[in-house]
């Protein structure tokens, strides 16, 4: 179904969004400089995002936008169908879990794009802080605070989807720690595919060199 890389990417991403939001929610204890370590958590999904951006347009098939971004009419005739148990079996997304990818993927892009311009008044400043207006660093960190909360409530709606799935008997999590998925009826969307593992180790390179570098300056 979902392969290796897709994920490492969701695990890593969790943990990395879990220190995000544990450093600017809580003082961050015992993380010494608590907004230094949000910022290396933001660089991380940074680096995280660059490669499953560029994974959904060349990784294995169910990794792949275009296999499971459907149009709005399919969308809302699988939830007319999810609601009544009548709903086709996906190996991968189903229409509306690939729309909340899009839209978490697009949020999370905002959130730690618009972070690479920001300072917090006192001795952090970001990579990018100073090459933009004060207007704009302003108008970014409006963006950073409201998409902040906006992205809490993509993951808590994801957090209840992913437990609908379970009351009606769609083990998501474990799929997503086993890449394999017990359907009781044939997929719509086809078997999964293997990864070409050295369009992995490109885009594995690539994001890497955007984390270090971010790090280090």
């Amino acid at each position: 179904m979902w392969d290796v890389w897709v994920r490492i990417f969701h695990w890593v991403l969790v943990l990395a969004l879990i220190v995000s939001f544990y450093t600017m929610k809580t003082e961050g204890y015992p993380l010494m400089f608590p907004v230094d370590w949000h910022a290396r958590a933001g660089y991380t999904v940074l680096g995280l995002l660059l490669f499953r951006w560029l994974w959904g347009l060349f990784g294995s098939r169910h990794a792949r936008f275009l296999n499971f971004l459907r149009s709005p009419l399919e969308s809302w005739r699988y939830l007319w169908l999810f609601l009544r148990n009548r709903a086709p079996s996906y190996a991968g997304h189903n229409p509306l879990g690939g729309w909340t990818v899009m839209i978490m993927m697009l949020s999370l892009t905002l959130q730690a794009g618009s972070g690479l311009f920001l300072h917090d008044d006192i001795l952090f400043e970001a990579p990018l802080y100073g090459s933009v207006s004060d207007a704009t660093t302003k108008l970014l960190t409006t963006l950073h605070h409201y998409n902040g909360n906006f992205l809490l409530g993509l993951i808590g709606l994801h957090i209840v989807a992913v437990v609908v799935h379970r009351i009606k008997g769609e083990k998501l999590v474990g799929a997503m720690f086993t890449g394999r998925k017990h359907l009781i009826s044939e997929p719509v969307d086809g078997p999964g595919s293997n990864a070409v593992q050295w369009r992995a180790a490109v885009m594995l390179v690539l994001a890497a060199a955007l984390v270090t570098w971010l790090w280090t300056s």
